[in-house]
């Protein structure tokens, strides 16, 4: 993301030298150096404003209000960064040739970054499997896939897609509050 900021694209030896990797460590974690690329942009594009939603607010912003606005946050994109977020979709789910065995890197690092800064002052209030299960339950709320299913399956607005991950966020932070004090 530093080397997009600078102006211009780089290429995968600039990467690695900035990362001090190799050029294999790389395809490692990218299988394409498009991909790379993308997921830099969009998280360039992204990460500040999703980062400011989180933090905002007083010490004794409460836990919802923190997960509420990261929610927003992540559902506000323009367009051009939707159709580069579905074009990171499309890279990583395509097949690329591995074999049987071969796992594929890792996707949605960020946004489990998020969900756990969000979620934060509630961790020592549950024990570490409903942790666990709270943060999978809102990444799957929240994000590119997510979006997608409301758009184009749901046929959802832009609006009302918003409103439906805010309201399963508060659904599953409250079932997960109420799961911890049993």
């Amino acid at each position: 993301m530093a080397l997009l900021a600078r102006g211009g694209t780089p290429s995968v030896a600039d990467v690695a030298a900035a990362a001090d990797v190799s050029r294999r460590t790389i395809y490692m974690y990218f299988p394409t150096f498009d991909q790379l690329l993308i997921d830099a942009t969009v998280g360039a594009i992204s990460a500040a404003a999703v980062d400011r939603a989180i933090d905002a607010g007083d010490a004794g912003t409460g836990v919802e209000e923190r997960v509420e606005r990261m929610v927003r946050a992540m559902h506000r994109v323009p367009p051009e960064v939707e159709r580069l977020g579905r074009t990171l979709i499309r890279l990583t789910v395509e097949d690329d040739g591995r074999g049987a065995g071969q796992t594929r890197p890792r996707r949605g690092y960020r946004r489990v970054e998020w969900i756990e800064s969000a979620l934060a002052p509630w961790r020592d209030r549950m024990d570490p499997a409903l942790w666990r299960r709270l943060v999978a339950a809102i990444a799957m709320i929240v994000g590119w896939e997510a979006l997608i299913v409301q758009r184009d399956v749901c046929g959802l607005t832009a609006s009302e897609g918003e409103e439906l991950s805010v309201w399963a966020a508060r659904t599953f932070l409250r079932a997960a509050l109420r799961e911890a004090r049993s």
